[in-house]
């Protein structure tokens, strides 16, 4: 593993080999002058968009590696996810975004707000949307609030594989004339399918600037927040409907131990008793199954041995409740 600071997780640094052959080296020299005229351009982009388009399947897809969890579940990403791509000119900073939508109930209120803030925070605006939508008229809002930011607007259509090319062409040239909009390109953040296009759009808007970090770090979050979204996502792979949206996933202790395995501590917090029993199985069973889950997966990211312990606690009304909003760290 690379070097951590203050605990942050960094993605491991490829070194390639340098050619010997000298018969390469005019090629390389000239190469090295037009990289050296190309100005390096950094800065943050986020992902914004209604819930479910495929923003963290995306994100996933542009860093290739996994960072954001992902289920079929719409309102799966909670909070402000931010990846780092580098590029040979450039440093890119994704805001990976919760979904916008009419907020029921105060946490709903919180990815709202997480979703405004990062369309504050950055440089370039990509808004991702599917060619067929339910909800159009929030489409519309949201792109809206984009333009308001003056900020350029990149629009990515996702999930192309799906839909039949009549669809798309007048999508696009609905949007395409929008206060803002720099360019549309059509993707499909599952399969790869435009996102080097889009890359490309990306970079060519953002400013000239210096990298931001280390080119071998993917994130600034500390390995105990990913921890608990890994438990988090396990739990919405795992279970129906009601008890995902009624958990929250907290990691109490994230402990070192070198030579023996990482001791990681979670408290997955409910809404009700009857949500506590539901999560924990007969026996345990259920429990132990995302326990894991979650664990091989971190010990994949992390690249060391853990040992997870989870615990199941009931507070009524988390999601309503401002104070535990803030004790959870979601305001």
């Amino acid at each position: 593993m690379s070097e951590r600071r203050s605990n942050t997780w960094q993605r491991k640094k490829v070194n390639r080999p340098v050619s010997q052959d000298q018969s390469n080296s005019s090629i390389d020299v000239e190469s090295s002058d037009v990289q050296n005229l190309t100005p390096f351009r950094a800065g943050y982009v986020a992902i914004v968009g209604q819930p479910n388009v495929g923003k963290s399947t995306l994100l996933n897809t542009l860093l290739q590696y996994k960072l954001s969890i992902v289920s079929p579940k719409p309102q799966t990403t909670r909070r402000q996810i931010l990846g780092i791509v580098n590029r040979a000119h450039s440093q890119m900073i994704f805001f990976d975004t919760p979904g916008i939508l009419e907020p029921s109930y105060r946490l709903q209120h919180t990815f709202v707000r997480a979703a405004h803030a990062a369309m504050k925070q950055a440089d370039v605006q990509l808004f991702l949307l599917e060619p067929e939508s339910s909800a159009r008229a929030m489409d519309n809002e949201i792109l809206h609030r984009l333009a308001d930011t003056q900020r350029p607007i990149v629009i990515a259509i996702n999930k192309i594989d799906k839909f039949e090319k009549g669809i798309l062409l007048p999508l696009i040239a609905h949007l395409k004339d929008k206060p803002g909009v720099k360019e549309i390109v059509p993707v499909s953040a599952l399969h790869g399918d435009g996102v080097a296009e889009l890359a490309q759009a990306l970079e060519n808007y953002l400013p000239e600037h210096e990298r931001f970090y280390p080119e071998d770090q993917i994130t600034d979050h500390p390995e105990r927040f990913l921890a608990a979204e890994i438990v988090r996502e396990k739990v919405f792979l795992r279970y129906g409907e009601e008890i995902p949206y009624s958990t929250s996933v907290r990691v109490e202790e994230f402990i070192e131990r070198p030579g023996h395995k990482d001791y990681v501590r979670a408290v997955i917090y409910v809404e009700r008793e009857s949500q506590k029993g539901i999560l924990i199985g007969k026996g345990g069973s259920a429990l132990k199954q995302v326990g894991k889950m979650a664990r091989e997966e971190l010990e994949a990211l992390i690249e060391r041995p853990v040992y997870l312990e989870l615990f199941v606690t009931v507070k009524e009304k988390w999601r309503d409740r401002e104070s535990e909003l803030r004790n959870l760290g979601y305001v």
